[in-house]
């Protein structure tokens, strides 16, 4: 099918219902290196039972609208797809269970050209599904690059600046290493894509071995801001985004770079064994107190 900017801008998104458990969100708090300190009471209020809170970036893992853009009707390259950015805006904390709905849409699509490719930004909002009125629990903006879709003829903007990093050293660094089998415990949150899990896809894709998932190393990259503000209560993190620039292989040990701004941080990441920036133009706000 021809790629249209208008069909992708009216998909036809059913809401999505997903119930979830104490046990869930304990399970992706570990899936982020989480209880790596298991006496430490910070990494504990997320991974054990007694006065369990959700880890705050849990909701991008929920709501998920499924394999959608693999229709042919959407007539998106689907070997050309990267996910280039991710935002995430939290306006009350989830709790620990619960049952959920979501609603997703698309909300703008960009030409960058011919041999460019198109952006594609799907917009999802979480609800409590058993009422509570409108407020949602979080907003979120995924943006794909559709490297192979490129020229169609539909606006080239405008499109969401990159967060500045300022010219100095950073302010403070957090490393915090993954496992090796970070990527293996990340994907039962319900990314079962395969190239975090098989070598022969991975290798197939130009990978030496599975790579983590890029929605990994971004609650990774919030562990480290609530890491440098000393562990407040999950709920101060406002809100938080970055760009993608390269792969993380589980085992490697993730460095976030964090500059002091006047309602949190701005940052970036590098792998520390190769020095290559995985994730850049990154910024975190905090709730005022």
């Amino acid at each position: 099918m021809a790629f249209s900017r208008e069909k992708l801008l009216n998909w036809p998104f059913d809401e999505v219902l997903q119930s979830y458990t104490q046990r869930d969100s304990m399970l992706y708090a570990l899936s982020l290196g989480l209880g790596s300190e298991p006496t430490n009471p910070q990494h504990l209020r997320y991974v054990y039972e007694r006065d369990l809170e959700t880890f705050p970036t849990m909701a991008v893992v929920l709501g998920h609208p499924g394999p959608w853009m693999s229709d042919p009707e959407t007539g998106i390259d689907m070997l050309r797809v990267l996910h280039g950015e991710q935002h995430l805006e939290l306006h009350r904390p989830l709790p620990p269970a619960g049952e959920l709905r979501a609603v997703n849409r698309v909300t703008q699509v960009l030409d960058k050209g011919a041999g460019k490719g198109a952006l594609i930004t799907i917009e999802r909002r979480l609800f409590d599904a058993a009422g509570g009125g409108d407020a949602p629990y979080s907003t979120q903006q995924a943006v794909i690059f559709a490297r192979g879709n490129g020229g169609f003829g539909g606006p080239s903007g405008p499109s969401r600046p990159p967060q500045p990093l300022p010219d100095r050293e950073p302010d403070t660094t957090v490393d915090i290493a993954t496992l090796p089998q970070s990527a293996l415990l990340y994907r039962l949150n319900g990314d079962y894509n395969p190239l975090h899990a098989d070598p022969e896809i991975a290798a197939r894709a130009g990978f030496p071995a599975p790579i983590l998932h890029g929605l990994a190393s971004f609650g990774i990259a919030a562990r480290a801001v609530l890491e440098a503000t000393g562990w407040p209560a999950a709920g101060r993190l406002a809100a938080i985004g970055l760009r993608f620039s390269a792969p993380v292989f589980p085992g490697e040990t993730i460095r976030t770079e964090l500059w002091r701004e006047a309602q949190g941080f701005s940052f970036r990441a590098r792998v520390v064994a190769r020095d290559a920036v995985v994730l850049n133009n990154g910024y975190a706000r905090l709730q005022a107190n």
